[in-house]
């Protein structure tokens, strides 16, 4: 049996959930929420740390009252949430498979659906790092899980490599617990985590920041024993004689996200190779009339306030999507130019009324710089900044009228000034 619905969302995180509330409040009445674990709120349920919420509520909040805010707001509307049910496909004609212990496969057709399934850590094996196969190895998404969920500490003497800004937390939770982090690795000349997570995590407890260092060897037969670090390069490559040994008994990968987007490929999505996220319009629609994607499933957020305003968009317009179909297009491609890594939404529909705000990273650490966005010979949007970093999102807001006065493709780039 077929279930008919307007708007199906896979993902009940803050994402799912600020794109419900949203759809909702737009005229959207028949929404279904699906949700593989058993409690909505997505990853924030393991984030016990202050700092959320900053942006959005003017209030420094935990990831759990946080979540618990948009939590509230679902309960409050007539918005349908099925626990513990995994999405197992998804059709371009917006037919999606689940399966769940209480009624086993079910079936949904929606009008529209919103992809807000979040990401996944990059593991070891992804890095391949000479060594043995002890026990003690963990990512910091997990470890995070053990101990302010499970109430598990995962080791004693740490050295975590990456500084996402999961291992960043991870290195001062760790050390509130009583471990000593002996040192946080970091393969690029530069911190990939916020700013404020560095001075509040690193900093403040005295716990050192190898900058172009890595792990080069993983010793230890049952458990981890020690590990070796070493200096790298300009290419990445380590430099002979620069090795440091610590013993340790446990190691934290915080070597970055990765979209889970298994679906969105398997549904033939095309996906952009700078956020590997879906290529969107500025409505979060993707190039699969009718799909629409928002959150970390899109592009990886530092802040989950922008999370939640990046999905409340796809929220909206997935309902008027679903209230009267898609309307003409006339499109302008975004391209990342000179110093930015990847822009988004990849191409902007002019036939869409309003400002649009562009997201985008920068490919490395640069200061007093201009930030403009150019259509032909024309700059159409401008900013300066005294510093920015890959670490951190950069914004840029074209108004509405350099969109409809733009035409053939818009590019993003960065200047130094000299």
């Amino acid at each position: 049996m077929i279930k008919n619905c307007d708007i199906l969302i896979i993902g009940g995180g803050p994402a799912g959930l600020a794109a419900a509330v949203a759809a909702y409040d737009e005229g959207a009445k028949n929404i279904v929420v699906l949700e593989r674990d058993a409690y909505l709120g997505g990853i924030l349920n393991q984030c016990i740390h202050n700092g959320f919420g900053l942006t959005r509520f003017r209030e420094s909040m935990t990831g759990p009252e946080y979540a618990a805010r948009f939590i509230d707001e679902v309960k409050k509307r007539d918005i349908t949430v099925m626990t513990e049910t995994t999405v197992l496909s998804l059709t371009k004609g917006k037919l999606v498979t689940a399966v769940n212990p209480r009624e086993g496969i079910i079936s949904f057709q929606a009008k529209a659906v919103i992809l807000a399934m979040g990401c996944r850590e990059r593991s070891r094996g992804a890095l391949n790092i000479a060594g043995t196969r002890p026990a003690g190895i963990f990512s910091a998404g997990t470890a995070q899980k053990y101990v302010n969920v499970k109430g598990y500490m995962p080791g004693k003497r740490v050295v975590i490599l990456g500084s996402g800004d999961i291992g960043l937390i991870m290195a001062r939770r760790m050390t509130l617990e009583g471990a000593k982090v002996l040192a946080v690795c970091e393969i690029m000349p530069y911190s990939s985590g916020l700013k404020r997570n560095i001075e509040q995590c690193l900093n403040d407890f005295g716990i050192p920041l190898y900058l172009s260092h890595t792990i080069t060897k993983i010793e230890g037969e049952k458990r981890v024993e020690s590990v070796t670090v070493s200096a790298v390069d300009e290419n990445k490559k380590p430099i002979p004689g620069t090795e440091m040994r610590f013993e340790c008994d446990t190691v934290l990968f915080s070597v970055g996200l990765i979209p889970e987007n298994e679906l969105t490929k398997a549904a033939d999505i095309p996906l952009s190779p700078g956020t590997r996220g879906a290529v969107v319009y500025q409505s979060r629609e993707t190039l699969s009339g009718g799909i629409f994607a928002c959150g970390n499933v899109l592009q990886v957020h530092d802040l989950v306030d922008f999370v939640s305003e990046e999905s409340e968009i796809a929220g909206r317009y997935a309902a008027k999507y679903a209230a009267s179909g898609r309307a003409e297009r006339d499109p302008v491609n975004v391209i990342n130019g000179k110093n930015v890594s990847y822009a988004l939404p990849q191409i902007i529909d002019k036939n869409t009324a309003g400002s649009v705000k562009l997201y985008f990273r920068v490919s490395g650490v640069f200061k007093n710089c201009v930030i403009t966005a150019e259509c032909g010979d024309k700059v159409i949007a401008k900013k300066k900044k005294k510093i920015v970093v890959p670490g951190e999102m950069e914004t840029l807001l074209l108004t509405e009228k350099a969109v409809s006065e733009a035409d053939g493709e818009i590019i993003v780039k960065l200047e130094e000034e000299v």
